[in-house]
């Protein structure tokens, strides 16, 4: 028997000459291989169907911004119909009114900023002839007359640089248009739609998959809300400093700052860079230096005050999430891809912690103080 349990033993040996430790990590190798294919087509798929995808992604942001208005004049008796097209026409009207403001401002702002522009060329010229760096007219000509020639030379890619913009612009046009309508529809039916697509889910983990989506909804509804009120404290704050100070184009600098608010940690920075530009322009290097000073006192206001007290009820994302997110998505999709990586976060960060919590009553509070998701867990069929 001994002798048996050894040829035992020596055949186990022989048929596993390798380790577990190395079988583990071979089992481990090929599924995180078939996870990073499966990845890599998908990101693929998302990326040719670029337009479609960001057009939905910001259909979905703006639908968790209008909806509880809409559900609000749908329970006070107003027709759903009626109810989405006031609620869409009051928006852009909105929109239109803040960007022909800021046109406006701009067009109005232009020719004081301009003598601002020219006095501050004439005085930096006169520090570089009779100041310490001591150059001559002719040095100076020489210098502007090589950028002259350096665009000339680069006029093809110049050219080429403006065609590649108009077929961006009608790209865009396409996308908004896409946008709009899908906008319509998810204010008309975005449960139903929801509850049509969740059919695909096996029976018993359809009613687990529906409030999942409802809890990614509720916090994609809280981000947009949250944003847009600290955009607004932004916008504010900076704008006042900057009239206070006399910048030119303050009005139309702070609706820049309110619209890169909405990319969270950086968009309002680098829009306030655009403000430390002007006034160092306009108004010289001290009046620069303290409109740069304004913009970092605010950011710190944001970061320690705004985002914990307004966002942190309706989105928890740890600060590490939010600069990762928002990095990848900038080297994915650029601008696009930077403003909707945070949106993105909070839903799934939502979606898959309801979809893996045990306990349904963990599950229902992600659910609690929902004013009206986009998603419905209770519906089973479109109507």
């Amino acid at each position: 028997m001994t002798s048996a349990a050894g040829r035992s033993v020596h055949t186990e040996r022989s048929d596993h000459p390798v380790t577990p430790v190395v079988r583990a990590a071979a089992a481990w190798s090929w599924r995180l291989l078939v996870i990073a294919a499966a990845a890599y087509v998908a990101i693929e798929i998302l990326v040719r169907l670029g337009v479609v995808v960001v057009a939905i992604a910001i259909a979905l942001v703006f639908t968790a911004l209008l909806l509880p208005a809409v559900d609000f004049l749908d329970r006070y008796g107003a027709v759903r119909g009626g109810a989405v097209a006031f609620v869409l026409l009051l928006g852009m009207a909105v929109l239109a009114g803040v960007m022909a403001f800021v046109v406006n401002q701009f067009i109005a702002g232009a020719p004081q900023l301009a003598d601002e522009v020219t006095r501050s060329i004439e005085s930096t010229r006169d520090w570089l002839i009779n100041g310490p760096a001591n150059l001559s007219g002719d040095q100076l000509n020489r210098a502007g007359d090589t950028v002259i020639e350096s665009i000339r030379d680069h006029q093809a890619q110049l050219t080429t640089g403006a065609l590649s913009t108009a077929g961006t612009i009608a790209e865009i046009l396409t996308g908004a248009l896409l946008c709009l309508f899908t906008v319509i529809f998810f204010l008309l039916g975005g449960r139903n739609i929801w509850s049509f697509v969740t059919r695909v889910v096996p029976a018993a983990q359809r009613a687990r998959v529906r409030e999942a989506g409802a809890a990614g909804f509720h916090s994609l509804a809280g981000y947009a809300r949250a944003t847009s009120l600290v955009a607004l404290v932004d916008a504010v704050a900076i704008g006042s400093g900057l009239a206070i100070m006399g910048i030119p184009l303050a009005l139309p600098l702070a609706s820049l700052i309110f619209l890169g608010a909405f990319v969270p940690v950086v968009g309002a920075l680098v829009t306030g860079l655009l403000a430390v530009l002007v006034a160092l322009l306009a108004k010289g290097f001290v009046f620069a230096a303290i409109t740069l000073g304004l913009i970092v006192a605010v950011m710190q206001l944001e970061a320690h005050v705004l985002q914990p007290l307004v966002m942190g009820r309706a989105v928890s994302l740890h600060p590490l999430a939010v600069v990762l997110g928002i990095t990848a998505g900038s080297v994915l999709a650029g601008i696009v891809g930077a403003l909707l990586a945070v949106p993105a976060i909070a839903f799934f960060n939502s979606f898959v912690r309801v979809l893996a919590a045990d306990d349904p009553d963990a599950r229902g509070e992600a659910l609690e103080n929902d004013d009206g998701p986009l998603v419905d867990a209770d519906a089973d069929t479109p109507d």
